[in-house]
């Protein structure tokens, strides 16, 4: 009995006891990799609440149980949704771009660049806006692929329409030369220009999947402040893979928090957390030793 009431204390309108927690982080770690601390019971919640709303359950057993009966059932991507985070703005993380501008300048195109959590697309377009001031076009030698599992933030990305807001923070000579400003019923909104959005392929993307679309080899992977949701060995499998669909001497840009350098052999830490793959490093030492 004191499951129950604590469940009701947390749950309010519907019954979510620990057991249902435990199932829960269980199924979404599964699903999509990601690792719910014991401090986030109150926020699954708060977030899967509105599903069992809208769904008519009166209590989170009988919607999880569901969800384990059917597992091709589209509601586990409603439940995937509610259960991850998406915070991001536009040239986030700035000296990533400066540090992507310089890489940029350095190596040969046609770039393929993948940014693998990619939210409602304003990394994406930030990777773009860099790609174009670096060839100074609006038609760079760039393909970028934006990937993510959640496909509400993706539909948002691909319309490329933003609060004016949002923009706020970006130069005046980059709101003139990348966004169309709305007008009547659209004011106070803006929308990316029609060249950045054709430089980009938004697609859903589960970073556990088995089998990734072919679309590399990438020159460099944007990858921020998603693999702290995953436990160490799901990080190392994840970053295995990263390393296969890389070219020689990619880049792989990392979030502020995450660290990679006691989970991979693959990648050495360049700094700013960008890495470089091992193997490329390995080669420049040798080729520097060969010069003495």
């Amino acid at each position: 009995m004191a499951e129950v009431s604590s469940a009701r204390a947390i749950g309010q309108e519907f019954l979510f006891t620990a057991t249902d927690f435990a199932r829960l982080r269980s199924m979404i770690y599964q699903r999509a990799g990601i690792s719910l601390s014991d401090q986030k019971q109150e926020m699954a919640y708060g977030r899967l609440a509105r599903r069992l709303r809208v769904l008519g359950y009166a209590d989170f057993s009988a919607y999880l149980d569901d969800l384990e009966r059917h597992p091709d059932s589209e509601e586990w991507v409603n439940f995937t949704n509610a259960l991850t985070t998406n915070l991001t703005s536009f040239f986030r993380e700035a000296h990533h771009f400066s540090m992507l501008e310089d890489y940029l300048r350095s190596i040969r195109p046609p770039v393929r660049i993948w940014c693998a959590a990619s939210s409602t697309g304003e990394e994406a377009y930030s990777i773009a806006m860099t790609a174009c001031e670096v060839w100074d076009s609006l038609s760079p030698p760039v393909d970028i692929v934006a990937s993510d599992i959640d496909t509400n933030v993706l539909a948002t990305a691909g319309r490329g329409v933003y609060a004016a807001e949002r923009v706020n923070r970006l130069s005046p000579q980059r709101i003139r030369r990348f966004f169309l400003k709305g007008s009547g019923k659209n004011d106070g909104l803006v929308r990316v220009r029609p060249e950045l959005r054709s430089m980009i392929s938004f697609e859903q993307i589960n970073l556990l999947d088995h089998r990734w679309p072919d679309h590399g080899p990438y020159d460099a992977i944007f990858c921020r402040n998603v693999m702290i949701y995953f436990d160490k060995p799901t990080q190392a499998g994840i970053l295995a893979r990263f390393a296969s669909v890389m070219k020689p001497g990619g880049w792989l840009f990392a979030g502020h928090s995450e660290n990679f350098i006691n989970i991979s052999s693959d990648f050495t830490l360049l700094g700013k957390t960008v890495y470089v793959l091992q193997e490329s490093v390995n080669r420049m030492r040798m080729d520097t030793r060969g010069m003495r």
